[in-house]
């Protein structure tokens, strides 16, 4: 057998353990692949709010955080603010036009709240078609460009334990 296949059976075999580990602490791990895409850390938890410069002062004034300018992503029918907490971010969503999907939000949440987590991942075309394949639904056929100008997508709350997760490209 050569270096390079015995190389391969020992990387799988340590994944084995390792989910074999998980699985014995009943932690799920059917999202566990050999796959060529990893996820990373988590890049923003996004936050719905209905006066986007209140929160905004908010974070700023009263909690010192570094905050962004308010921009308009209008392919996503929202105003976004990122908010600067280390090596991960809030971002905060308003409206921006009549078919906006946070307004729907908005409209059942009135104070607003936590709509969605960011995961990263290293290749998200590879993500989308591995997840599809577990039968993971994603809410657009492919991938668009966020407000960070990355590639995105976002993946069903009803196949993610009830929350909206969206992953990036990085």
């Amino acid at each position: 057998m050569s270096n390079r296949l015995c190389s391969r059976f020992l990387r799988l075999g340590y994944h084995f353990r390792e989910i074999k580990q998980l699985q014995s602490r009943n932690v799920h791990t059917s999202l566990f692949s050999a796959a060529n895409w990893k996820v990373g850390k988590i890049n923003h938890v996004a936050i719905a709010v209905p006066d986007i410069e209140k929160a905004t002062a908010m974070y700023r004034d009263v909690l010192g955080a570094k905050v962004s300018e308010k921009h308009p992503q209008e392919e996503h029918g929202v105003y976004t603010v990122f908010v600067e907490l280390g090596d991960t971010k809030i971002e905060l969503l308003n409206p921006l036009g009549d078919k906006s999907p946070i307004q729907n939000f908005l409209d059942k949440n009135k104070s607003g709240g936590m709509h969605h987590i960011c995961l990263e991942v290293d290749n998200i075309d590879e993500a989308i078609k591995d997840l599809k394949s577990k039968n993971i639904r994603t809410l657009t056929p492919s991938s668009k460009i966020g407000a960070h100008g990355k590639p995105v997508i976002f993946l069903h709350p009803k196949d993610c334990n009830g929350v909206l997760v969206e992953l990036e490209q990085v």
